[in-house]
């Protein structure tokens, strides 16, 4: 150890700040028993990882292979090249709308383009030592973005949760969603409804009961051989795309022309802005669980080729994720190896059991996203704030509802400005 803080010490201050965190576990040497605990902790968070990565990508407007091939790609890359030893990066459900949007309006070349241009202007931010400034966001604008996006989460699921069939594609606004919703609310599924409402009650009774035990698994598991013996009449895997692949694709290349890339711009930047803020606040939740210290612009760096390599590869656009990272420490991960040998799991995963997936029933990852979003809202910080922080409610109000009525980044920005402008008031 003398020696690995002698070569650091020697290291120039701004080199040290890209340094992945791999770089320095290698230099402290891995160990035999290290590579157990990290093989442990990663197939934990594959089990989050697989049903979490699939439900994203088909609430985002996608096929379900998508949101593998970004775990696979970009959570791998994340953790090689990244700023903290316990992030695990993928998929996530801030993105929906952003996805579901881009999509909507340019098709999935124009979504790959998007994630690929994302990922250089985070590559550019890391090198510009942005990510230290994303740590100056104040609590309350992340508690009520974190609870806007659960409930745009847990809204993009009704759809499946229920079984219903909209006469035109569903919006990706949250109004007119829950217009649209509403108005197709005549083709309930009783069947749908009641397979979404078992899986998260099993979710919640084993988070419950059987803490250690792997819920989401369990749940779509069950609700998988369920509907193939008997065959309850839901909407699947199989039945809505017809499975996954049995691994990758080739890797190639978004259409790069300059024209195109002017008009998805700023697209591109929300999407940096939304992946930096939500990978770095992943981290700094790594950091309180763990007591060690994330480089936050190394992170930036890493998020950024990860979204460029899982364009490569077709798949989502990918973040740090606070479930998945949570998980990865609470499973017992030491060192950045278990977040990459989580992506070889889900590979592998792909190469074996892709016939299996057919079978699930998209209800099931309905309610696997809804319970998601339900364990994202800080109810407990919330009724803090209700009792003794009312200034602190109006700055997490402003952020909630500007981030499900407009978008994400105005929620932000406009909870940010209320913030420090509150702050200086009561000065």
């Amino acid at each position: 150890m003398d020696s690995v803080n002698q070569m650091n010490a020697g290291m120039p201050r701004n080199a040290e700040l890209l340094l992945p965190k791999m770089v320095t576990v290698v230099r402290e040497g891995y160990s035999l028993a290290l590579l157990r605990a990290d093989m442990i902790a990663a197939v934990t968070v594959a089990i989050v990882a697989l049903p979490l990565s699939m439900a994203i990508a088909i609430a985002s407007g996608v096929g379900p292979e998508r949101g593998l091939y970004a775990a696979i790609v970009g959570g791998f890359l994340i953790s090689l090249l990244g700023g903290s030893r316990y992030q695990v990066g993928g998929p996530a459900g801030a993105f929906i709308v952003l996805v579901a949007t881009t999509v909507a309006a340019h098709g999935i070349a124009g979504l790959l383009l998007v994630t690929a241009m994302s990922g250089v202007l985070m590559v550019v931010a890391g090198l510009l030592r942005v990510g230290s400034y994303v740590r100056l966001i104040p609590h309350p604008v992340v508690i009520g973005f974190t609870a806007g996006i659960a409930i745009i989460i847990f809204a993009s699921q009704l759809h499946d949760l229920f079984g219903l069939n909209l006469a035109h594609a569903e919006p990706a606004a949250f109004v007119p969603k829950l217009q649209a919703l509403w108005q197709a609310a005549a083709s309930f599924s009783p069947s749908a409804a009641v397979i979404a409402a078992g899986t998260v009650a099993v979710i919640l009774l084993l988070r419950r009961h059987a803490p250690r035990a792997p819920a989401l698994l369990i749940a779509v598991t069950a609700a998988a051989v369920l509907v193939a013996l008997l065959g309850v009449p839901v909407e699947t895997i199989g039945t809505r795309f017809g499975g996954i692949p049995h691994g990758l694709p080739a890797p190639s290349l978004p259409d790069l022309s300059w024209r195109h890339m002017l008009a998805l711009l700023p697209l591109s930047i929300s999407f940096a802005l939304l992946g930096a803020i939500e990978s770095l606040l992943s981290a700094v939740v790594a950091d309180g669980m763990t007591g060690r210290q994330h480089r936050s612009n190394s992170e930036l760096v890493a998020q950024g080729v990860a979204n460029i390599g899982t364009a490569f590869f077709g798949g989502l656009c990918v973040t740090g994720t606070i479930a998945r990272t949570a998980t990865n420490v609470r499973a017992g991960a030491r060192t950045p190896v278990a977040g990459m040998l989580h992506a070889v799991v889900l590979l592998l995963f792909m190469l074996v059991a892709a016939p299996l997936v057919a079978f699930v029933p998209l209800a099931t990852l309905a309610g696997v996203l809804v319970t998601v979003a339900w364990i994202m809202i800080e109810r407990p910080a919330i009724a803090a704030m209700l009792r003794n922080a009312p200034g602190d409610l109006l700055v997490l109000l402003v952020t909630l509802l500007l981030t499900l009525l407009h978008d994400l980044m105005l929620g932000i920005a406009a909870g940010t400005v209320l913030a420090y402008g509150m702050r200086r008031l009561r000065r």
